[in-house]
């Protein structure tokens, strides 16, 4: 028998635990970072994604709380995030020594953040679709949620657009192109190959965890 603790499992207080963490040092993370970014524009466009999921996330903890596969997965594009804001994403320190090392023409820290912006969705959405719809884990899901991972890159490749027609001081910051032509193709592209590798990788394990909401 689990133990229990004023009404709750010793396994639901430690998971509480650990969602309280990753709130705690994404919070930490963004207040660090605010005080001397590179840009404090570029700072805010870059992790306003952060705080629209935070509005989202907290309110909606009680009522619909995700897999720890999910905060988890989260909790680290929220960083990626933050950080990118902090340097911005063509001058990451550590991809600027990778660029060094390793003689690339360019900074690839958007690159990471772009793959990952497949990774989110991926998980996400087939977490929603496999607890709200009558949708299996099948192909169509594996086709389903790489379509909205793209969609969603797309739409995320609409709003540089728009900041970059709106505020053309702070648009080359925002874009990180660093006079790539293909960017933007690139970007959705590794999306697309991250909304694969999530599914590929972690489809198992996701599947046990929601087993325990499903």
């Amino acid at each position: 028998m689990k133990k229990q603790l004023n009404g709750f499992s010793e396994k639901t207080i430690k998971t509480q635990n650990l969602h309280l963490f990753y709130l705690f040092i994404i919070i930490l993370a963004l207040v660090l970072t605010f005080i001397n970014p590179y840009n404090r524009v570029v700072w805010f466009l870059e992790v306003f994604p952060v705080f629209i999921g935070l509005l989202i996330l907290i309110p909606t903890y009680n009522r619909f709380r995700l897999t720890n596969l999910s905060y988890t997965i989260i909790f680290i594009h929220c960083l990626i995030l933050i950080w990118g804001g902090y340097h911005t994403y063509s001058r990451n320190p550590l991809f600027d020594y990778l660029k060094e090392l390793f003689d690339l023409q360019r900074n690839h820290y958007d690159r990471l953040g772009h793959l990952y912006q497949g990774i989110t969705p991926a998980i996400l959405g087939r977490e929603i679709l496999l607890r709200k719809t009558p949708l299996r884990d099948d192909g169509w899901l594996f086709f389903i949620v790489v379509s909205i991972s793209l969609a969603t890159s797309a739409f995320y490749e609409f709003i540089e657009w728009w900041v970059a027609l709106i505020s053309k001081t702070s648009a080359e910051e925002f874009l990180a192109t660093q006079g790539d032509i293909w960017d933007t193709q690139w970007d959705m592209f590794l999306a697309f190959l991250g909304s694969i590798l999530a599914q590929l990788l972690f489809r198992r394990y996701h599947k046990v965890q929601l087993n325990n909401f499903i």
